[in-house]
């Protein structure tokens, strides 16, 4: 027969175990959001100094290199941004969690894919491929 109170211990143990792996998350889903919110501050101020250069420079060139810049930025900071939503998500959730995150999800993936859409489209018209000579 089992002993009662070995029982009771290790139910104990068992809830502090979860508690702190809730808590774990809990801040490593935090850490994740601020470093995707980083990542857009770094994109923001680095696309202003790219705004700033051109128009000091008065060069004829568009502003397609800044647009580049910045999207690149968007599109690892949403890669970020879905993983927290994923860990905040990842300890019993219930079906309506499930739901949004999937909301989430499948916008976020939109926007990565449009921006990488156009990433491609810009740095084609920068660098067109060299034409190829017929044998």
């Amino acid at each position: 027969m089992a002993d009662p109170a070995s029982d009771d211990s290790a139910q104990s143990l068992l809830y502090i175990t979860e508690d702190w792996v809730i808590e774990g998350v809990g801040w490593l889903r935090l850490v994740v959001e601020l470093f995707g919110a980083g990542v857009i501050a770094l994109g923001v101020v680095a696309a202003a100094i790219g705004v700033v250069r051109v128009l000091i420079t008065h060069r004829d060139e568009s502003f397609h290199h800044v647009r580049l810049d910045l999207a690149r930025y968007l599109a690892l900071a949403l890669e970020f941004q879905l993983a927290a939503d994923i860990l905040g998500t990842a300890i019993a959730p219930t079906w309506d969690q499930i739901g949004k995150l999937g909301a989430v999800a499948v916008i976020r993936t939109g926007l990565n894919l449009f921006l990488m859409h156009e990433i491609k489209l810009v740095k084609g018209e920068e660098d067109p491929e060299p034409s190829r000579s017929a044998d």
